[in-house]
């Protein structure tokens, strides 16, 4: 069953990204006063939306002047995931897609091990070509649940966003996992990222679950090593001292 339930603060962050998306760094953002007018909620959901944007770097708020629209990172931070269209419309770049692959399938066992589905359990398999000013910047393969068919299927992939659409069919993608690692290109990589087989890739593979903490998509993202990268934030763990516990979704 789809996760219909969207908080409040979630609906004002979401409506938030998609006006940022059409503005420029430096713009100036509703304060908290105007959200609560704006969506009728009060002033601690309306900072809440803000402040999740300010911790993704999105907003910069400043002390007794207001919250704008922050100068684009160079790199997505690995600790968040946004989806690849906004990420590329902060850097100024027009987000695109070629499906090369876009089908309902029996899942194989590695498929169903990364979901929690049983063996041959019905999946939607989409594989596209991600690029930014038409430029290919990554090749991008998802499995997801059967039920989300409905909302991926027929939806626009190759201007809109995945997470958009599963969004708008009541699929709510709250937290995830993922791994970072090194790998050579393949001929069939470096033929559709326009690179030498051979050549060094950054592989990024994610599960995401909704609020109920049910998995819902499992993707691999690979990306030429000179065109993308990953910004990292992190603490230093005292010696002696054991780092606090991950919960895993």
């Amino acid at each position: 069953m789809a996760d219909t339930y969207l908080p409040q603060y979630r609906r004002i962050e979401q409506a938030l990204r998609e006006r940022i998306s059409r503005l420029s760094a430096g713009d100036r953002l509703p304060s908290d006063i105007e959200l609560c007018e704006e969506f009728g909620v009060s002033r601690m959901t309306a900072r809440n939306a803000m402040q999740r944007l300010a911790d993704e770097g999105i907003v910069a708020r400043e002390p007794g002047r207001g919250s704008f629209v922050a100068e684009p990172p160079a790199h997505r931070r690995a600790n968040r995931l946004m989806t690849f269209s906004q990420e590329m419309r902060r850097r100024g770049l027009r987000p695109s897609s070629r499906v090369l692959t876009r089908v309902i399938r029996p899942s194989t066992a590695d498929e169903a091990h990364r979901l929690g589905l049983a063996p041959t359990e019905p999946i939607v398999h989409l594989r596209r070509i991600r690029c930014a000013d038409d430029a290919p910047l990554a090749i991008e393969s998802t499995v997801l649940l059967g039920a989300c068919a409905g909302a991926v299927m027929t939806a626009d992939l190759e201007t809109g966003s995945l997470h958009e659409a599963l969004t708008r069919g009541g699929f709510t993608l709250r937290r995830g996992s993922g791994t970072i690692t090194a790998a050579a290109a393949t001929a069939e990589d470096a033929r559709q990222l326009l690179i030498r087989t051979g050549d060094p890739l950054l592989v990024e593979r994610r599960v995401i679950a909704d609020g109920h903490g049910r998995l819902v998509e499992s993707t691999e993202s690979r990306y030429p090593a000179d065109r993308y990268a990953l910004d990292v934030r992190f603490e230093v763990d005292e010696p002696g001292v054991a780092p606090a516990t991950t919960v895993e979704p």
